[in-house]
Order: structure tokens, then C-alpha cells, then sequence
């Protein structure tokens, strides 16, 4: 956004300055619009449907490396947290995917279960299917209202 040069005390006012005034205002009109598409509509369990503007929406992404070129065993499991930088005013809603980044396919057959989502943290718990080595990360996205 452009800035508009303060004027000097006594100095007269011409159209220019007047058409920066103005078209400043305009800016800052267009960047605050109450456009529908503005809003985020974030459903909690604890307070229903929270309709925020976007802008003011938290929008946490993160990951947590589980397994690292290690062996593991068909059925086993490893849990996982992921605390956020800063809290939500309600549980977020959180997504958790598992990327596969080892050469085998081992990490092709992963499930990913988020067993707690608080306003601080998530906990989960990756099972392997199958067994050897593998390098897994859990991919974390959490969508809220800020405190």
C-alpha cells in the first residue's frame, strides 16, 4: 500500500495530495472489504459453528518425523504429539496425514489415528502394516479460532 508524504505545517493542499489522500482510503477500503469470501466458518465442538474473518482465522502446519530408516514390525505402533506455537480459544479442527519419505513402500501402508486435540496439542498413534524399514512423517494441519 502506498504511504502519503506527511505535509509540511502551512503548506497548501493541492489536488495531488488530496488524490493520494483519496486513493489511499481507497486501498485501505478494498484490503478490510466485508466480502462473504473474507469469512472463515470454523465448526467446534465446543461452541457450534465460529465465524471469524479470515484474516483474524489461525492457521497452524507443522510435522513430526516418527520413524527415521528404521525396522519395524507388522502391527506395531508409535504415538505422536505436536504441540501448536500458540493456543486456540477452542479445540482446532486438525488434520494428520503420514508421507511416505523412505525408497520402500513399507511407508505406503501407514495409518495415522489423532486420538486427542486440545486448544495446545495434538496426540496420535502411527501403526505400520507391514514390516522393514521405512521413514515416515506425520504431516499436521490445524485451522481454529485464536485465543
Amino acid at each position: 500500500m502506498a504511504k502519503i508524504p506527511l505535509p509540511d505545517r502551512g503548506q497548501p493542499l493541492d489536488v495531488t495530495y488530496i488524490y493520494q489522500i483519496a486513493n489511499a482510503i481507497n486501498e485501505v477500503s478494498n484490503e478490510i472489504s466485508s466480502a462473504t469470501y473474507n469469512y472463515t466458518t470454523v465448526s467446534t465442538r465446543d461452541a457450534g459453528n465460529q465465524v471469524i474473518q479470515t484474516r483474524a482465522a489461525r492457521i497452524i502446519a507443522g510435522y513430526v518425523d516418527i520413524v527415521n530408516n528404521e525396522s519395524v514390525t507388522a502391527g506395531t505402533t508409535r504415538p505422536f504429539s505436536f504441540s501448536y506455537a500458540s493456543d486456540f480459544k477452542y479445540p482446532p479442527v486438525a488434520t494428520a496425514t503420514v508421507v511416505n519419505r523412505g525408497a520402500s513402500d513399507i511407508g505406503d501402508d501407514v495409518t495415522v489415528v489423532i486420538r486427542s486435540i486440545t486448544t495446545s496439542r495434538i496426540e496420535g498413534v502411527v501403526k505400520f502394516n507391514k514390516s522393514g524399514q521405512v521413514t515416515t512423517t506425520v504431516n499436521i494441519t490445524a485451522i481454529g479460532i485464536p485465543t
